[in-house]
């Protein structure tokens, strides 16, 4: 299989705020001014950390309903840690969070965010990076994970990211070569592809690698669900409040659909084909969501990816309202085939195995595991793979939005970058949809 991803190791803005790069670069630069650690040696992990006795300190950075949940795993997670700063793009985000969580009676004592330690505003992220925390969970949407994680890694803390890791080729190079330097530094970067997480998922997964339905020609991944939340504009709202407040509609900041959710199950089928393919064609469009403030993405996507060895892995993925849901990964072998997916893990190769075990939640399981690694001076590091899962994703995009074959190379030397020219309260990106035949790929 063809493998070119091993890389080298409401505030107001103003009219002038930086690019991308400049505002990465620039983080970096305040990091440096605040006093937050940018050593490129390697982080140690204290005795008082390893043996639990001293307070790991976290923050989170995204207060939407992920981000909250996040925290609470984490507040559950270990017996001696704090959350202790939050930062949000909103004030009224970061306020629910605050508000639900701090109700929460098995977390509430471990909750100190006071005024001084809630920031707001696109430069939030390094406000909690500067409040002396441990631990910081990135989960604003996906375009900003790259500059959070960069940042946070150059800070010396170790991350929970949410998936996906980006939205762009060029957010991917960066992510590799972050969680490079986090494994130079020995700092964790745990995933929010939560399904590898799962006991039942991790059982029949290794089953099938241990042959169970023989080798593997096929793997289908299903994501049909209906429609989700939207934000009426408000007067007071610029096109970038409009646009930031119902970021999962425009592509520069959620990836589209494909990117955003469909990736837990194209993850699975890398999972199972143990691998990335090497080119992908498909098509996709918007059929029900067509009104403006649906933004710029699709409502379904039908990708196949093809590997080197001839293996497939056809993709599947619509949000339409009244349709049939069904959210599912099933693989077929030389020898059987299996259904991997939350509502049923089994095999059947000449006898049915079924697993039944009940498995704790796995979103708590990602966060008991991060801090049991930090714990334990073993910090994880599941960058590789939430990063090329994250390019799977991408890569089937760039098929649906082109109408073109796509090959792995070329989606990783992707030149497009997505980026607002400048994040400020002001316009936003043009909203530009997608023609398959006409749009070319960059």
């Amino acid at each position: 299989m063809t493998d070119n991803l091993n890389v080298p190791s409401s505030a107001t803005a103003s009219p002038s705020s930086p690019s991308r790069r400049q505002f990465m670069e620039q983080s970096l630069t305040t990091a440096a001014a605040t006093g937050l650690a940018i050593s490129t040696a390697p982080a140690v992990v204290s005795a008082a950390y390893a043996s639990g006795s001293d307070v790991l300190k976290v923050g989170l950075i995204g207060c939407g309903g992920r981000g909250s949940g996040a925290a609470r795993q984490a507040l559950q997670a270990d017996q001696n840690v704090k959350l202790v700063a939050m930062g949000d793009a909103f004030d009224d985000r970061l306020q629910l969070s605050l508000k639900v969580l701090s109700k929460a009676k098995e977390i509430s004592e471990k909750i100190d965010v006071p005024k001084e330690r809630q920031f707001v505003g696109f430069d939030a992220y390094e406000k909690v990076l500067a409040s002396d925390v441990d631990v910081v969970l990135l989960t604003t949407p996906p375009h900003f994970r790259p500059m959070h994680l960069k940042a946070a890694i150059a800070a010396g803390k170790h991350v929970f990211a949410e998936k996906p890791v980006a939205v762009d080729a060029p957010g991917i190079h960066s992510v590799l070569e972050t969680c490079a330097e986090a494994k130079r530094k020995n700092l964790s970067v745990v995933s929010g592809l939560c399904l590898r997480y799962d006991g039942g998922f991790r059982e029949t997964v290794a089953r099938l690698h241990n042959n169970a339905i023989g080798e593997i020609h096929t793997v289908v991944a299903n994501d049909y669900r209906g429609s989700i939340w939207e934000k009426p504009r408000q007067d007071d709202w610029t096109d970038m409040h409009f646009q930031m407040r119902n970021w999962y509609y425009y592509t520069w900041l959620s990836g589209d659909f494909n990117v955003e959710q469909h990736v837990h199950y194209l993850d699975v089928g890398a999972w199972l084909l143990q691998g990335y393919p090497v080119k992908a064609i498909g098509l996709g469009g918007r059929q029900v969501r067509t009104a403006a403030k649906y933004g710029n993405i699709y409502d379904h996507h039908s990708i196949v990816y093809e590997y080197e060895n001839g293996a497939r892995l056809f993709s599947n993925c619509r949000q339409q309202s009244g349709c049939k849901n069904n959210m599912s990964c099933f693989a077929e072998g030389t020898k059987g085939r299996a259904e991997v997916s939350e509502r049923r893990m089994q095999i059947e190769n000449g006898e049915t195995w079924k697993f039944k075990e009940k498995v704790k939640n796995m979103y708590q399981v990602e966060h008991d595991e991060l801090f049991a690694g930090i714990r334990s001076g073993n910090p994880l590091n599941n960058g590789e793979y939430m990063a090329k899962s994250t390019l799977l994703a991408i890569m089937g995009r760039m098929a649906s939005y082109t109408g073109q074959e796509i090959t792995w190379e070329q989606a990783f030397n992707s030149k497009l970058d997505l980026s607002p020219e400048n994040y400020a309260w002001g316009p936003a990106p043009k909203v530009e949809i997608a023609i398959p035949g006409i749009t070319k790929f960059v």
